[in-house]
């Protein structure tokens, strides 16, 4: 391989397509080369933006030797048919979450990512926060003991204000697979999976509360864990102000994050003094973006610390939620 990445966007469709490409652009060791899309999603705009080629069509794009790596920002409902294609034509996958519908459709595009033997990376970037590294580290250490309950909330005003045009694939179940918990609820859903473990079954509230979108903007999601343990997460595009959290709660003390006056540790491990210490001294630094992990994988071989299994973990917790939503019960897991 050259000493770059060689990368193509694959449509424009998802909002962060943009800071991606600017991501590509400013790493030394990436090169922005080319650009597809539907059209209705502004990639010919995109690729005149950027001065490269734009493709009408797919397999002209998957089909160049100059070509290592996609990025895709596609709506979900095209997630699978563009990742198994991609991972056919053995170029590296880069995707915006989730990672699909189903966990039928994550099954499927695994088995194609692992038999092509590319490199894979779905952007979860908070598992690079520090913050969120610093709460992982309190509880592989034990110091708030053996966590009992955590409560997440990730919310914006994307419906009270209107953030996306009338129309927009960003409100069509269809494509989008679901509205403010399936889009904004993933970076909540991902970490609370990710610190207290293997989940056993989901009930979810789900609903449509200022009718902007036809699409769900209100929910609140709970979550019991192997070891009964019970996660709360709630998502909202209707929130205008107010602290988004992350409480964690276990049988020797609790770990607030999001809080105005600062994160708040306290432990029968520790006195107060020693726990404001502990939080000033071992706050982890951030990691390397998703985005830069993935290139250092790719040239390098370098480990990536958020795998293809984080997303079908995240896609089959979304979808007992949305299943537990409409048919009003509780889903267990596996589905």
């Amino acid at each position: 391989m050259a000493d770059k990445v060689r990368i193509a966007m694959l449509s424009f469709a998802h909002v962060h397509a943009e800071g991606y490409a600017r991501q590509i652009e400013a790493d030394p060791e990436a090169e922005l080369v080319a650009i597809w899309d539907e059209e209705e999603y502004g990639g010919r705009e995109a690729a005149e933006r950027h001065g490269v080629p734009f493709f009408e069509r797919l397999e002209d794009v998957l089909e160049r030797d100059d070509i290592d790596a996609v990025v895709i920002n596609a709506p979900t409902s095209m997630h699978k048919d563009l990742m198994i294609a991609a991972a056919q034509a053995g170029k590296h996958i880069f995707t915006e979450k989730a990672l699909a519908l189903t966990v039928e459709e994550c099954d499927q595009i695994i088995e194609a990512v692992e038999k092509a033997g590319v490199k894979f990376m779905i952007s979860l970037p908070s598992r690079c926060n520090p913050d969120i590294l610093l709460a992982k580290k309190i509880v592989d250490e034990g110091l708030i003991g053996e966590i009992t309950m955590g409560r997440g909330r990730i919310a914006h005003s994307a419906a009270l204000d209107g953030w996306f045009p009338v129309g927009n694939w960003f409100g069509d179940v269809k494509r989008a697979g679901g509205g403010a918990l399936f889009d904004l609820g993933c970076h909540r859903v991902d970490v609370i999976r990710w610190l207290m473990g293997k989940p056993k079954s989901v009930i979810a509230k789900i609903n449509n509360f200022t009718h902007r979108y036809d699409i769900d903007d209100n929910s609140v999601t709970l979550i019991e864990f192997e070891n009964n343990a019970i996660g709360i997460v709630d998502v909202t595009w209707i929130h205008r102000s107010g602290p988004n959290m992350l409480e964690l709660y276990g049988t020797e003390g609790c770990l607030i994050l999001g809080h105005p006056k600062g994160p708040i540790l306290t432990t029968t491990k520790l006195s107060p003094q020693e726990a404001e210490r502990y939080l000033r001294e071992n706050r982890p630094q951030p990691l390397p973006s998703p985005m830069r992990q993935w290139i250092s994988a790719i040239l390098r071989d370098t480990p990536m610390t958020i795998t293809i299994q984080d997303g079908r973990n995240l896609t089959e917790i979304l979808q007992a939620a949305y299943i537990s939503a409409r048919e009003g019960r509780e889903v267990k897991l596996p589905l």
